[in-house]
């Protein structure tokens, strides 16, 4: 039970190592209750447990099969005979002779259980992944050699809980197999310190969640907004520069517009700087669907960020943006892997399938989710949909699980309504798609606002919310008084934004009849979102269902 520091890499190699060679390691998000932690811990039935401080002690202490608990920061406030601090821990191996570590190494074998990867649980229960070494070794070695291909020495920055594939893949493993240097950001990165550790470490690669790539823009917009206009026409002609440029590299033109170099001096090698992205070569972006806007933005200012695709049981990446790509696609699939639309339809949307080394070992203990997932050729079945296009580009068009299904039988993917609202209204935060089950569509939504040091939302509008409201005279500035007051200004231009997406759908079915503003943003704290900033939409909708309960009963009052 780690955050993002060095001693989850000591403690998971001195696990799967010193300890024992058929002992995979695991994490588990700190942000956990105590109920989750001990599931986790007592389905791999854990015998050595590191956990950050006191708090997260409390959550263990009653475990079975515990041979030994290691607390790395803090006092021991209390006494056991399985009770290490860290350097007591570590002093543990200073008398193991050479012969027996060489030993033990010697006896790992390629097809053996390297990590644990538990997911979310959003669905239901977490389900302990199990990547085995030479998943592990062959995903890194391949990512490396597709990211970095100068010799040059890479530098990383690792944010992310390293009980996430994709923090452990890239930050511990891609950066081995590249020998590079991986920067651990504070622990409090997503709630705002990340852009002091981009600045201090100035990474050469950087792979960001889309939430994170959001907060970046909301940022530089609202600073856009107090710029004075003379500087303001300068930036606006300098992104639709970047723009133009950005779209001809994608298509293969590598034509160069009157003006690049001025709007590259004036602008974008300031922008890099200021982010801690001057060095970078190479931006990602994954774990969670990201709109086209925020990409566009990004291209806007010569950042091009590139997509990735992947998930835990296929030990991280499986298509990667690099060398050519496509705005909202997730790129081509990697050297020695295959991928597979399982039962198209019309518009040749089906189930996305991987295959290769990168295919995990299957289920902990769960030999029938096992089956579910791999069939008996050794695909692995996503539950994700997703396209080709005629270059092979793949694309992600909705998730199996997340289908809504309306009350009359329509197939309906909430993202691309989501995110087309979100490209309408941008002071909206977060917006979900309801319907399941139901005779119409409606959305929950949340306003942008400030958010404290503590990651959590305030009630106070950001500069981009306050900014529209200023320019409608609205001498509102916090979120409860617009709900409060159903500031007219704000509801119109909701509506109108719905009515514009609505205007494009192809079926009555998948028009938004009917939305509701929540008092409160989505946040982790709140357990709305994931610990990669992912929707969790299942549990959004038990916490609000209340409120998603009134939406239907209103409306069925009025027929």
């Amino acid at each position: 039970m780690t955050v993002f520091q060095f001693q989850f890499c000591a403690a998971n190699f001195c696990i799967q190592v010193w300890i024992s060679a058929s002992m995979p390691g695991s994490g588990i998000y700190t942000t956990n209750s105590p109920e989750a932690c001990q599931y986790v811990a007592a389905n791999c039935e854990a015998n050595v447990l590191v956990v950050e401080n006191q708090k997260q002690l409390q959550k263990i202490l009653q475990l079975p099969h515990l041979k030994a608990i290691v607390q790395y920061k803090g006092e021991l406030q209390q006494k056991a005979p399985n009770l290490y601090t860290w350097a007591e821990f570590m002093r543990l191996g200073e008398d193991v002779p050479n012969e027996q570590l060489d030993a033990v190494i010697s006896s790992l074998r390629a097809n053996e259980c390297c990590t644990l990867i538990y997911t979310s649980g959003t669905t239901g229960t977490p389900k302990g992944v199990m990547l085995s070494h030479d998943n592990m070794t062959w995903t890194a070695t391949t990512a490396a050699k597709l990211v970095s291909k100068s010799g040059d020495e890479e530098v990383l920055v690792s944010y992310l809980p390293l009980s996430h594939v994709a923090a452990q893949m890239i930050d511990i493993w891609v950066c081995m197999s590249l020998g590079g240097t991986t920067y651990f950001a504070d622990p409090d990165a997503l709630k705002g310190t990340l852009a002091n550790t981009l600045k201090e470490a100035r990474p050469t690669f950087f792979m960001g969640v889309p939430r994170v790539w959001e907060k970046m823009q909301e940022k530089m917009k609202a600073m856009g907004a107090k710029a004075s206009p003379m500087r303001k026409r300068v930036a606006d002609w300098a992104k639709s520069i970047g723009l133009q440029y950005n779209y001809s590299a994608m298509n293969g033109e590598n034509l160069v517009p009157w003006g690049f170099m001025l709007a590259n001096n004036l602008v974008f090698k300031k922008v890099r700087a200021a982010l801690g992205l001057d060095r970078c070569k190479l931006c990602f972006t994954g774990a969670a669907p990201i709109t086209k806007d925020t990409l566009e933005y990004f291209m806007s200012l010569n950042i091009p960020v590139m997509e990735l695709y992947g998930m835990s049981e296929s030990s991280g990446p499986h298509t990667v943006s690099i060398d050519e790509y496509r705005i909202t696609s997730c790129g081509k699939v990697m050297p020695g892997c295959k991928t597979k639309l399982e039962n198209p339809d019309a518009d040749g949307n089906g189930e996305i399938c991987f295959w290769g080394r990168h295919v995990f070992m299957g289920y902990l203990n769960m030999p029938d989710k096992t089956t579910e997932a791999l069939d008996e050729d050794g695909w692995l079945h996503s539950g994700d949909l997703g396209r080709h296009d005629e270059n092979d580009f793949l694309y992600i068009t909705g998730r199996i699980k997340e289908l809504i299904i309306t009350a009359g039988g329509e197939n309906i993917p909430p993202v691309p309504i989501e995110d087309a609202l979100k490209a309408e209204v941008p002071f909206l935060s977060n917006t979900m798609l309801l319907g399941d089950k139901l005779k119409f569509l409606s959305m929950l939504l949340t306003l942008k606002c400030v958010v404290d040091d503590n990651g959590d939302p305030t009630d106070e509008l950001t500069a981009e919310a306050l900014e529209f409201c200023r320019q409608n005279g609205i001498a509102a500035t916090k979120v409860s008084e617009i709900v409060a007051n159903k500031e007219p200004a704000v509801y119109k231009a909701i509506q109108e934004g719905i009515e514009r997406v609505n205007a494009r759908s192809t079926s009555n079915a998948q028009k938004v009849q009917k939305w509701v503003i929540l008092e409160r943003d989505f946040s982790i704290t709140g357990g709305e979102l994931g610990p990669t900033m992912k929707l969790r939409r299942p549990i959004v909708v038990k916490m609000y269902q209340d409120r998603i309960d009134e939406i239907y009963a209103a409306a069925a009052a009025k027929q």
